[in-house]
């Protein structure tokens, strides 16, 4: 049986890799410190595979097929999906390894166990989403299982539901031997706005009373959530469904490894890992 040895939390603004410098020094050495001690830690447990949650940014899916979750199965996935994104995020262009066998056998876990992910079945494609923090954890050739929640469009699956789908995975992972031992690595938020004139905006009290509510692991307050409390903090602070996700699967409280208020990289920039 495969055993699920550790679960992450991370931001992945492109201003992680692409634009670093705006952010004052201190700030930028404390986030970069928390990647470092998940890179460590990631190390340290050597997983076969990596289950990647996030956010789908219109690069793979669009409005007019736009899943609640849905999971890559594919042998390897392109990042960043154009140079001109490489340029952008600082992150030269390459193929990620997938992992069918686990991919797969979580879709169709998912299928018997009442939840109806889209299936993304070939090549899938990463922006920052996936791109960022992978490269900011040295992740290299470990191989990606990318699950996506939608936190970019209305209507999104509830906060309850994604910490459904999070417990889901983590029985499905453990359900079996495909692999031995795999991390799951959550990343988008926190509070930020994308497009909008409010962008840089940082709703501060938003970001630690989420992760306060992360630290204490109880699911009651974690998904007590509404759509209107989540926008008020930024149509980007959606992307606390993929942290919700984690909190799930892990099914145990988080250590907060740094937070940084940052509208220079234009959201509240936060890395956590579960205390398992």
């Amino acid at each position: 049986m495969a055993e699920l040895t550790g679960v992450f939390a991370t931001a992945h603004s492109p201003g992680l890799t692409g634009f670093p410098e705006r952010v004052a020094q201190p700030k930028r050495d404390a986030v970069r410190a928390a990647f470092d001690e998940v890179a460590r830690r990631i190390q340290d447990i050597g997983p076969d595979v990596i289950v990647a949650v996030s956010v789908e940014h219109f690069t793979n899916f669009f409005l007019a097929n736009l899943p609640a979750f849905a999971i890559a199965t594919g042998d390897r996935h392109l990042g960043p999906v154009t140079p001109e994104m490489g340029k952008f995020l600082g992150i030269a262009q390459r193929y990620y390894p997938g992992h069918r066998e686990l991919g797969t056998h979580i879709y169709r876990y998912a299928l018997a166990h009442d939840f109806d992910p889209a299936l993304a079945d070939g090549g899938f494609g990463f922006d920052e989403n996936f791109c960022v923090p992978l490269e900011l954890l040295r992740t290299g050739t470990t191989p990606i299982v990318p699950v996506v929640v939608n936190g970019v469009n209305p209507p999104y699956p509830t906060a309850r539901r994604c910490y459904a789908f999070g417990r889901m995975l983590a029985a499905a992972i453990t359900a079996t031997d495909v692999a031995d031992k795999v991390v799951v690595l959550a990343t988008g938020g926190l509070s930020h706005w994308v497009g909008m004139p409010q962008a840089g905006t940082i709703d501060e009290e938003f970001d630690r009373d989420f992760l306060a509510r992360l630290t204490d692991g109880d699911a009651a307050r974690l998904t007590d959530y509404d759509d209107d409390r989540i926008e008020a903090a930024g149509n980007g602070a959606h992307e606390i469904r993929a942290w919700l996700v984690a909190a799930g699967a892990a099914g145990a409280g988080f250590e907060t490894l740094a937070y940084e208020p940052t509208p220079e990289w234009l959201t509240g920039t936060a890395v956590a890992a579960a205390c398992l």
